[in-house]
């Protein structure tokens, strides 16, 4: 499970991530990265934890699938966080195929996405 300190809760937030992030997609997923993004709701001079958020839409599939695919990329994350610039937002959008792929689909998308998002990838 992902911290609590690393959830990406308010709905500003993900408009911020969304709207003035970088993007990178796949078949799966898309993932919209704010690099470095000072948190304008967190109190003092600390940098803030990089979050994250998700995205997952009734055209994924019912309630379970959604709720499974909720959980795989939150666990998926958990692993990922620290690669993040602290004060990161990152919300990960689910697009319809993400119901019927599998873990180690959902990882090999993520793992792509991130990659070209922070750096180490072509387009």
């Amino acid at each position: 499970m992902l911290p609590t300190e690393n959830r990406l809760r308010r709905r500003e937030d993900f408009a911020t991530a969304v709207r003035r992030g970088r993007r990178a997609g796949n078949r799966h997923l898309v993932v919209h990265l704010r690099s470095g993004a000072t948190d304008p709701h967190a109190p003092g001079e600390s940098a803030p934890p990089s979050r994250a958020g998700f995205v997952v839409s009734k055209a994924v599939g019912g309630a379970v699938v959604r709720n499974k695919v909720k959980r795989r990329l939150r666990h998926l994350m958990r692993q990922r966080v620290d690669r993040l610039s602290p004060g990161s937002l990152v919300v990960v959008r689910a697009l319809p195929g993400a119901g019927d792929a599998d873990h180690a689909q959902l990882a090999r998308d993520l793992d792509a996405a991130l990659r070209r998002l922070l750096g180490g990838g072509a387009r």
